[in-house]
């Protein structure tokens, strides 16, 4: 009879499919910085590139000091959204309909990547994991802040700009 799941196994279930996704983010972002029409929007996608490797490399982290080897395991979830993302992308759309919809689009990444750490901080401190929570936790602000700027951008006057002509 096959052993019951721990809370520590998924755990290292959800990190490698967090590290997955990240290596996937690392991939696409430069397609999305390239498409982006608006200068502080294509600037936002950069920094969060190199946000992204540095959250890789901690992740890479906290599987050392849990004692596991850094493997990923193939994060369906976050394919589907960058599937999405890729399909809005090749759209006839006017420069900032698309900056729109690449915002929306990052939202949703953003927001598949917050719901994560913030499971994998809590699921670490309740393992007594410290060093993992606060690796983790830096991730998750980092996301956190990622998705403030997106909102910004889309409020202060990319969605504005892509509503006229309505």
């Amino acid at each position: 009879m096959a052993e019951k799941c721990t809370l520590k196994d998924l755990f290292i279930e959800e990190l490698r499919d967090i590290y997955h996704a990240e290596g996937q983010l690392v991939k696409a972002l430069p397609k999305v910085a390239k498409t982006a029409n608006n200068a502080d929007l294509k600037s936002a996608i950069e920094q969060h590139l190199e946000e992204t490797k540095g959250q890789v490399n901690r992740l890479e982290k906290v599987f050392k000091v849990i004692g596991e080897k850094a493997r990923g395991k193939k994060c369906d979830g976050m394919a589907g959204l960058i599937d999405e993302a890729k399909e809005m992308m090749e759209e006839e759309a006017e420069p900032d309909v698309l900056d729109a919809g690449i915002i929306a689009g990052s939202q949703k990444i953003e927001h598949y990547e917050i719901a994560t750490y913030g499971c994998l901080c809590t699921w670490a401190k309740q393992l007594e994991l410290d060093e993992a929570a606060e690796l983790l936790g830096l991730n998750l602000e980092e996301e956190k802040a990622a998705d403030a700027k997106l909102t910004e951008l889309a409020e202060s006057h990319i969605n504005a700009q892509a509503s006229v002509g309505e």
